[in-house]
């Protein structure tokens, strides 16, 4: 899933899609296109909850680049934003001189973090406004799916409020009730009128059964962002190789709960604006290490159980951050470690959608087993596994920048394993350590399996084997 600024699609419509498609994309994730007051709020701040922003055209205009985009073989997702709206005198705030659609009382009403308001979700009729624009953008502009926007503050009443800012909910508890009632009204009514809509919570807590079916107590969502491991991971990153086996933990925290919901790993739009740079600029090292730890963060992200989402600009390396007023650096595909960058990206998508052991068992523990959680070597590797057929996968990341020679890894079926992707390979912009193709087992048990793999670790580089057989 590849997510791009709307006005970047609609400006770029022609290119767009079979760029996207080219790079073996399945989906795109448009920002928020809704009608909004201020540019700089990227759409995060809608008032027209049922109008394309005429910013990047017409109504008939977007109907048309959804149906190119479907015509295509590509998906569209929309951020849809229910948990605050502005208050501009032409927008809803006291729309009929009373409090219609947001809370009287500020300690309910307003967003401290946004300075905006709160929807009512308490008011059967608020709840119905919000709903209807959902099913708006599904039926009437057959969008596959839609991605709510800040969830976690609508879970928790004292979300970002300290002590006194904040009421109980009728049981003196800081759960927000009548938000759980909207939510899971909003995807029952979603999946009975628009059945294989995928809605997906942007929820950065650890709230329960966020991807659960609400006949079962849960919220219904199709997928939940998970923002642990988007933190985490990046953390780790963001480390100079040399303190890196220290913290193996943020690599290996994210599998504890992996299985707990249906994930998306996101590296959004978030994590490459207001000072936190590029996603190439937090890695550390000189330009080459730079590249070399992306192509690593890709690979380990790719490999790892859940979906993946990338923001537009990320598979190229763009240097500068993201500037909302400003095209990405589509210049840089001129430069050969840039397009190997990009290519890296085309082939880790090819991969994911061959290679049913790193999709069909993303919920389920089964279709994954440690192999090397870090250590002082700073190695990962795992294995994958899929219930439906597929062959297994063992997956392994050195994340310094000394290669590893003789590396011993268990394997679980001993036979011939083949390299199927190196992100050192030379077409990507490294150095071609590898291990040439194919690799044997040996009798010598490791990591509890009766049978290991002897192996060539690239430096900042990352592997995937696939068994081949006896």
């Amino acid at each position: 899933m590849n997510r791009v600024q709307s006005n970047e699609t609609m400006s770029s419509r022609p290119a767009i899609i079979p760029y996207v498609t080219g790079l073996g994309f399945t989906h795109v994730e448009l920002m928020p296109i809704m009608e909004h007051p201020f540019g700089g709020s990227w759409g995060y701040q809608p008032l027209g909850q049922f109008a394309p922003s005429s910013r990047y055209g017409t109504p008939e205009q977007f109907a048309r680049f959804v149906d190119r985009c479907h015509g295509a073989g590509l998906g569209v997702i929309l951020d849809w934003v229910p948990a605050h709206f502005p208050s501009d005198a032409h927008g809803l705030e006291r729309f009929d001189g009373s409090h219609l659609y947001e809370h009287a009382d500020p300690k309910e009403g307003y967003h401290p973090d946004w300075n905006t308001l709160i929807y009512n979700l308490g008011r059967t009729e608020v709840q119905g406004f919000l709903i209807a624009s959902a099913l708006w953008w599904l039926e009437t502009f057959h969008i596959d799916g839609l991605r709510v926007d800040a969830v976690a503050s609508m879970l928790y009443r004292d979300y970002s409020r300290k002590e006194g800012e904040w009421v109980p909910n009728r049981y003196g508890g800081r759960e927000n009730l009548e938000s759980l009632d909207f939510l899971r009204r909003l995807n029952v009514t979603v999946h009975e009128r628009a059945p294989g809509a995928m809605m997906i919570a942007e929820e950065s807590t650890a709230w329960p059964g966020v991807t659960e079916p609400v006949e079962r107590g849960g919220l219904g969502f199709s997928y939940k962002w998970n923002m642990g491991w988007m933190n985490d991971t990046l953390r780790f990153m963001e480390r100079d190789p040399i303190h890196r086996g220290w913290h193996g933990s943020d690599i290996g925290f994210g599998l504890v709960y992996a299985f707990s919901e249906r994930f998306v790993l996101p590296l959004s739009h978030d994590e490459v604006v207001h000072g936190k740079g590029s996603l190439i600029d937090k890695m550390p090292g000189d330009p080459w290490q730079k590249r070399a730890n992306l192509r690593a963060l890709f690979s380990l992200m790719w490999a790892h159980p859940g979906k993946k989402l990338l923001f537009m600009s990320g598979e190229l390396g763009q240097w500068d951050e993201w500037n909302h007023d400003r095209q990405i650096a589509w210049h840089l595909v001129d430069y050969p470690d840039h397009a190997g960058l990009q290519r890296l990206v085309g082939d880790l998508n090819a991969l994911y959608r061959q290679e049913g052991a790193l999709h069909h068992s993303d919920a389920d523990p089964r279709g994954f087993r440690w192999l090397v959680e870090g250590g002082e070597a700073s190695v990962f590797a795992f294995c994958r596994f899929s219930d439906y057929g597929g062959a297994p996968l063992i997956f392994a990341v050195n994340m310094t920048p000394a290669p590893r020679a003789g590396f011993r890894l268990g394997a679980p079926i001993a036979g011939r394993w083949r390299e199927i992707l190196n992100s050192d390979a030379e077409r990507y912009g490294g150095g071609n350590i590898g291990n040439g193709g194919d690799v044997h087992t040996s009798g010598t048990a490791f990591h509890g399996l009766d049978q290991s793999l002897t192996l060539t670790l690239p430096p900042l580089g990352a592997i995937l084997l696939r068994y081949e057989g006896t």
